[in-house]
This record gives C-alpha cells, structure tokens and sequence, in this order.
C-alpha cells in the first residue's frame, strides 16, 4: 500500500526542525519557537500535545528520546539548542524546568541520538561530539575542522560523525579508528542501517556504506538539499529534503513522493509500526501511513491534496520537461519522482508520479511574457538569457538565468550563491551580464543607481535641486539619501498657497496623509494653506540591497574560513532567514506585495546575528533590520520582538542607557552603526500601534537623548531627527503623557538650538515641534509654563540662522498656535 496522510499535528509557531518517534504512541518535536512538543496518540490515528517544553529562547534544533528509568518511569525528552545546551526533561511527571541541564558545547547542538545503555550523544558546529553517561560527559570525539552535523551510536562505545568538512569518521569510544571522504559537500545526516551498515546524505545524494566506509549503493533523485535520512524497519530508507518532499527508497529506487505544502522538509522519523513522520517549514508535524485504517478520512485526505496542488512553483525545482497536452496523463510515469507539464488553457500545470498515480503539485509561475526574443529555460523557468558560463577549464560550464528586469547585482549573486562561489566575483558576472546584453535597459525601471555606505562605491544620484530663499539653487546632495534638500517654488504663509517640494525619502510632494494610522482619535484636518500638521511618517527604506547582501555574505565568509572564529557564521536556519528578509525587502523596493509577510523568526535571527558578531562587522546586519522594520513592521509586533531587536541594536552599535557610544566615533565603522540604529528607530516610530505602547517609547527617547546631539555626525543627524519627526506623527493619533511629551520636545529644542548648518535637520525637527504642538490642542492637553517656554526658545532666532521660506512658514505657524486659544 502506498502511503497517505495520516494526522497532521499543528502546535509549533515555527519551522519544526526535530523529531524523536520511539514508539507508535509517541512523538517529540523541536522547533525554532524555542519550544519542543510532547505528543500522545488518542484515538487512531489522531495526536494531541500531552506536554510543551521552552528549554531556550532561541531555536531548538535536536530532540531525542531516553528510555525510562526509575526516576522517569516514562523516560525523558532530551533537547539541544542554538546556545548549545542540552537540557533533559522528565516525561512522567512533566515539569518546564529540566531535570539535568549538560554544559560542554560551545556552539548550535545540531543532533542528539541515545543508546539503549541510557547514553546521550550529541554533535555541535563546534566541532566535536560528545557522549554523556549518566547526565555527566564521559566522551569528547575530537578530530573534525568543522561542525559536526550528526552522530550515530552503533553500539555504547562505537560512534559515526559526519561534518561539513565532507568526512566521516568511525569513533572507538574517544578514537576516531578510520576517516574518509565520501562526499562532495557538507554531510548533513546519517542513518543506522541493520545488518549492513549506514548511510549518508550531502547536497541532493544518498550513498550507503558498510561500516568500514565500503560504498554499496548510490540514491538520486531529490532536487536539492537532503537535510535528514531515517531508516524504516523493513530496512527501507527515508529522507527529507528542501525540494518539499519525504522520499521512500526501496530496493536501490525511489518508491513514492510525498509532496509537502512547504519550503523545506527539515526532518524525518520513522515509527516502530512503519508510519513516517515529518516536520518541516510550515510549523507542521506530519504522520504518514502504509496502512488503509490510519489513513486521514477521505474529507482530509482531499484537503491535503487540494492544498499542495495549489501551490506555485515559481521557487522550486521543476524539470526541464516538454509542456504535454492532459491527455499524457493518461500514461503512467517511468520513474518515481518523475515531472510532467501539462497545458491547460492559460495554466501550465505540474504533476509528479508518486508511484501509482499522477499528482497534480501546482502550477509553474511562467517567466515574463511580451517579449518578441525566444525564451530560454532552466529549471524550468523562463528567462530572458541563460548563458554557459566556463569558469575553470575542463569544468562543466555553470548556468546564467537573467532577466532584463532584474538588478544585474541580483541575478550575480544569486549565481555565485548557487554554485557556491566567491561573492568578490559579482562585479565580474555584472559586467558579464553587461557584455552580453546589448542595447538593452536592464534593472528595475526607474530606480536610482546608488550604493549605501559601506560599499565605498558611488553616491546616490538625483535630478532635485534644492533651493533657499537667499539665493538660487544648491547643489547640495545628501549622499546617504541621492536627494537634494526639499524645495520650496513658493512662500510658506498663512496667506499664500502650500510650498512645492519634494521629500528626499518618499519623492512625494509634501509631507501627506494615508500612512498607518492605529489611533482613536480621526486624522486632524489641514487647512489648505497650511504645512501642519503633517501626518505621514517619513521611513528611511533607500539602500543597495546586492551589494549589502554581497558584503554580509562576505564578512560571512571570512568568519567561516577561520576556525577560531567560524562558530560566529550564519546557522543553516540564519541564512534561510536572511535569504527571505532580503527578498522581502527586494519586492517591497520595487512596488510588489509579497503574499507572505516576514516573521518574528525573521527577526530573531538577525537579533542573534548581531548579539555574537564583531563590532565592525555588523553594518549590514545592522541596514537590513532597519529596512525590515520599514517595509514588514508586522514583524516586531509580537510581544517581546521590538524590546530584543532594539536592545540587540543597541548593543551592536556599543551603546546602553548608561553608556551612550562613544562620540566622536573612534572608527567609520562605529559611525555608521549608531547612524544605522537611528534609522531603525526612525523606521519603527511609523505607527502608534508599534511605538507608543508601555513605556517603550519613553525608554528609547531616554537612551537616545543620552548621545548628545552637539557629538552626532553629520550623518547621524539626519535619522535622529527623522526619528523625532515621526514619534511627532504618531502623537496626532495617540496622545503622550506629559513626561514622555516633555522628553520629546526637550530634544527637538536640542535639535533647533544646537544646530548651524544642516536646515534639513533642523526643518524635520521644526515640522515634528509643530506636530506636538498641533497635536496639544487637538487632544485638550495643552503644554504647561515650561513646555510653552521651551517651545518659545526653540524657535525664536531660527529665521535668522536658516534663511529659507519653508522654515520661516514653519515657524510663523507653530506661533499662531501658541497664541491661540483654539485650532
């Protein structure tokens, strides 16, 4: 019988990155939600959460099971972390705190497998394996380069390691007694094999070994990367992969598909009764069956089909098959795992044989249309160009897909990420794509070439001009920004119709309405010939998205080719995660929607990133959250997730409420990383719903206001009182408390009085007083003596030491405030 869903377990708020099924009534799972699942089986073939662990707060990556003793007549759940702590929770009684906590690994516990002797062996990216005895170590298996991806336990002195430095090794107690390198890539996993050995995954390949490193058979067919091998009783073996499928191999051949509605199958378990389980992307554990009385009713089983065959595609691996008519699915596939197209009206449909039928897996996202040059194929994708690019002689040629609608930068990424070559190679392949492209526009229509920071290369550009009323327009360019200064055609009065300009960040004339509005209170009306108030935050979303991606990938590399520093690279799950903000980012850049919003887990990632790199490293971590926070602020609003993202930025950028940074920055690079938290605070001041809860607005304007604004940088100007433009924006809609109010307003006064020469600072810090002011009459609360004082005192001589229109309108309307008793 093939198999069928049999349950499908929803509990994890994220990826499930874990299993342990030691018996057909018990499953434990571990997730990125930092939490790991007992469940029980109820009525067949049902499952329920009977107990839910939080050994951490980070992801929880490894699970394993202990077999009962007299202390846990139940046995124990045995649980590894990002922290690389293994904690060890009784089953039976079930408590949140573990019963023994085991200290020893320096870094992410990847695996745990145990022995029926009562031993825990465990494997790191620090290196090394460990086997515990009695909840104390008693083993240190020594002897990789790299992380070590996963142990076996042949017997309780016989161990198997594999490693992303490509070996395996065979352990004698603490003795590795033989090595080989059985394979190309990183080896991710392995499975215990009876009577005849193990077998071994990297990249999209299975091969099976005897004990003694003798290969006996090689597995094809997965599409990209195998993440875990499981053995079923039979003998059969099991694998889980990124191509969003479990595999069932018999007999040396693939024997059934089974297609997730994911992005990756992250792990696979098999239980004593034959049934598989799976965990994967989509926060869900899986259980299939062979046997007809635990297969889901045929209500759920339609469901799941209907499901999958609604997926797109466009991101996955489809075979470069010729498009067939429906009638070719009348002809039973040759191959397991084997693709057919088929055309239906405007659709191009995706089918896969599992073995006894054709299943229909989605639809293919076709690559764009319109254009007279023939389309060229890989992957099963369009494109505009695929070119057979050589790199070293007597190599096969690699792969070039481009789009003329994609950033040069991006598609040369992406090829070198593929085909895992230097990112310092990308200003090669652009020119590449450049030389091969003749009179055509490529990129992103109407976009602006610039480069952030810290690339080094060009300034931003723009066809603006500012201009002053003294005089006839600059030239002055913000050159983190590629805009001039906003421009004023005409008087700002009482008396005379609103100036024209055009805002550096949003290209829109005039601060306006329509942003994110989550307050009680309506929009206040604007009297038309008036610039206050000014609703609309201004968010900081300009960055080189290739080329910061190219230097983060950079530093990554350098940080991996170290080995006393290569426990500070990306985790698997971290560059899954980066991969997704940046794209996220990307289509938000360009005007798209992307269906799927970024996440917490999105942000937690970065949150560890910058928590354990180098201070001088973490510029473009650092521009990415930002972004994030401008383009996704769904994403920090679960509890928690605002608090730690900005401590952890903070932090990055060596700074606490009773340390501000060191100012005058002692390197460019500390800089540009209190520059890039000020961004961020700009960004995430964007809606009340996001800033103003509890005290966490008070808090950030304390910690900020302790970096006076007399040290900031020209640089760090700018954001800051962008930062304080928008908390002015959000106190329209929801009023602050007069402490809070008093802060806000004691720093734009710092802004207005400390300032000589930057008026673009000093006209977002003007508008943002005029907003508070605005804003007092609107709720009723009017500024008390001393506020009315500061006010008066900020913006008394400004006129005369910013000489432009704009300004000098600014101010005469935030005095008719002030002198009037109602707006």
């Amino acid at each position: 019988m093939p198999y069928k869903l049999s349950a499908t377990l929803a509990g994890h708020t994220s990826d499930v990155r874990a299993l342990s099924t030691p018996s057909d009534d018990l499953i434990l799972s571990s997730s990125r939600d930092s939490t790991a699942i007992v469940w029980r089986a109820t009525t067949p073939p049902a499952f329920a959460q009977d107990s839910v662990f939080h050994p951490s707060t980070r992801y929880v990556n490894a699970v394993a099971y202990l077999p009962p003793s007299a202390e846990a007549p139940k046995g124990y759940a045995v649980t590894g972390d990002q922290d690389g702590i293994i904690n060890v929770y009784s089953l039976e009684p079930a408590k949140d705190d573990p019963d023994y906590t085991l200290l020893g690994h320096s870094g992410n516990v990847c695996g745990l497998r145990t022995t029926p002797g009562g031993q825990i062996v465990s494997c790191s990216w620090d290196a090394t394996a460990r086997v515990w005895k009695n909840f104390a170590q008693v083993y240190e298996l020594k002897g990789h380069e790299n992380s070590v991806w996963d142990v076996l336990a042949v017997n309780e002195e016989q161990f198997i390691t594999g490693s992303a430095d490509k070996t395996i090794k065979v352990w004698k107690q603490n003795k590795a007694i033989h090595s080989f390198n059985p394979h190309n890539g990183v080896v991710r996993s392995l499975a215990l094999i009876p009577d005849i050995g193990f077998a071994s995954c990297a990249d999209n390949e299975i091969r099976v070994w005897t004990v003694n490193g003798d290969l006996i058979y090689s597995l094809t067919g997965h599409t990209s990367f195998i993440y875990q091998l499981a053995v079923l009783p039979s003998g059969d073996l099991v694998s889980s992969s990124e191509d969003r499928t479990v595999r069932v191999w018999k007999d040396g051949e693939c024997a059934q598909v089974l297609v997730h509605p994911a992005i990756s199958v992250w792990t696979v378990s098999t239980m004593p009764n034959g049934d598989i389980v799976s965990g994967a992307s989509d926060k869900n554990v899986r259980v299939f069956s062979a046997a007809e009385q635990r297969w889901a009713s045929e209500g759920d089983l339609k469901s799941y089909d209907d499901i999958i065959a609604q997926q797109s595609l466009a991101a996955h691996d489809v075979e470069q098959v010729k498009v067939e008519a429906s009638d070719a699915l009348n002809t039973p596939g040759k191959k397991v795992g084997q693709t057919l197209l088929v055309s239906k009206g405007d659709v191009t449909e995706v089918y896969q044989w599992d073995g006894n039928a054709w299943q229909r897996i989605g639809e293919r996202a076709d690559g764009p249309s319109g254009s007279e040059k023939p389309k060229a194929y890989f992957e099963g994708r369009e494109y505009d160009y695929v070119w057979s690019v050589a790199i070293e002689d007597g190599e096969p040629a690699l792969k070039l897909p481009y789009n003329i609608t994609e950033a040069p930068a991006d598609a040369a990424t992406r090829f070198l990420e593929r085909n895992g070559l230097p990112l310092s190679h990308v200003s090669t392949v652009v020119d590449f794509i450049y030389q091969n492209t003749p009179g055509q526009m490529l990129g992103p229509q109407g976009g602006e070439n610039y480069v952030d920071p810290f690339t080094g290369a060009s300034r931003y550009r723009s066809s603006a001009q500012s201009s002053a009323a003294s005089g006839p327009a600059s030239s002055y360019m913000d050159p983190y920004t590629g805009a001039s200064r906003y421009t004023s055609s005409a008087p700002v009065s009482n008396n005379a119709p609103a100036s024209s300009y055009m805002d550096p960040y949003t290209g829109a004339s005039r601060y306006s309405g329509g942003g994110a509005q989550a307050a009680a209170s309506p929009p206040p009306s604007k009297p038309v010939s008036s610039v206050l108030p000014v609703v609309q935050p201004v968010l900081l979303k300009e960055g080189n998205l290739p080329a910061m991606k190219a230097k983060l990938h950079q530093y990554n590399d350098g940080l991996q080719s170290e080995i006393s520093t290569m426990t500070l690279a990306f985790y698997p799950e971290e560059i899954r995660a980066i991969d997704e903000s940046f794209n996220y980012v990307q289509q938000c850049s360009t005007g798209s929607r992307p269906t799927n919003p970024l996440s917490a887990a999105h942000v937690d990632a970065l949150i560890h990133i910058l928590e354990r790199w180098p201070s001088s490293l973490r510029l473009p971590v650092l521009d990415l959250a930002r972004l994030v926070v401008a383009y996704c602020p769904e994403a920090v609003r679960p509890a928690g997730i605002k608090e730690r993202l900005f401590s952890a930025l903070f932090s990055a950028a060596d700074w606490t409420s009773s340390s501000p940074p060191p100012l005058p920055s002692p390197s460019k690079p500390a800089e540009m990383n209190v520059m890039l938290v000020f961004r961020a605070l700009a960004n995430v001041m964007q809606e009340a719903a996001g800033a103003t809860d509890g005290t966490w607005l008070a808090e950030r304007l304390q910690v900020a206001s302790a970096a006076g604004y007399d040290k900031l940088s020209p640089t760090q100007r700018k954001p800051r009182a962008t930062m304080l433009l928008n908390v002015s924006c959000i106190s329209l809609f929801t009023p602050m408390d007069s402490t809070t109010r008093s802060a806000h307003l004691t720093m734009i006064a710092e802004v207005l009085t400390t300032e000589k020469s930057d008026s673009e600072s000093v006209y977002r810090a003007l508008v943002g007083l005029g907003n508070i002011v605005y804003a007092s009459k609107q709720h009723q609360v009017p500024l008390d003596a001393a506020q009315t004082a500061l006010v008066g005192r900020a913006i008394k001589d400004l006129p005369g030491r910013f000489n432009e229109e704009r300004i000098r309108g600014v101010v005469v309307e935030i005095g008719a405030l002030l002198v009037s008793g109602v707006l």
